[in-house]
């Protein structure tokens, strides 16, 4: 088991489902490894494409084999769950770098609700 770091930089996002009746939605991402820590970005305001450019640091176990990221619409009450997907890292470890569009699958996974576009970089201790 090696311990390292992982770096995820959340870049943007396109296509996000619109959750809200009035405008668009208020987007931001959550991310985590372990429920018990999780991350996030800052909300960007009235956009279905944002651009957050925000980057995030996991002290981490190579048998660790997952990152989750969940994106929200921020409203006034309880947030909007617009999408969300399970990262494999085993390829980050393998490469140390991988840039990808995630896709945040619908239901039964029938359609898309969006893409996240992440970069991870991966450096054993």
């Amino acid at each position: 088991m090696t311990k390292g770091e992982l770096k995820v930089i959340v870049v943007e996002a396109k296509n996000l489902k619109d959750e809200d009746l009035i405008g668009k939605s208020d987007p931001y991402v959550e991310l985590w490894i372990s429920k018990d820590y999780k991350q996030r970005t800052a909300t960007k305001k009235n956009t279905l494409n944002p651009t957050w450019n925000e980057d995030f640091k996991f002290n981490i176990d190579t048998h660790e084999h997952h990152l989750y990221i969940k994106v929200l619409d921020e409203d006034f009450g309880e947030d909007d769950k617009l999408g969300e997907a399970k990262v494999d890292l085993k390829e980050v470890y393998k490469k140390g770098y991988v840039d990808e569009w995630v896709k945040l699958p619908a239901l039964l996974g029938l359609r898309s609700k969006g893409e996240v576009h992440l970069i991870l970089e991966y450096s054993a201790n």
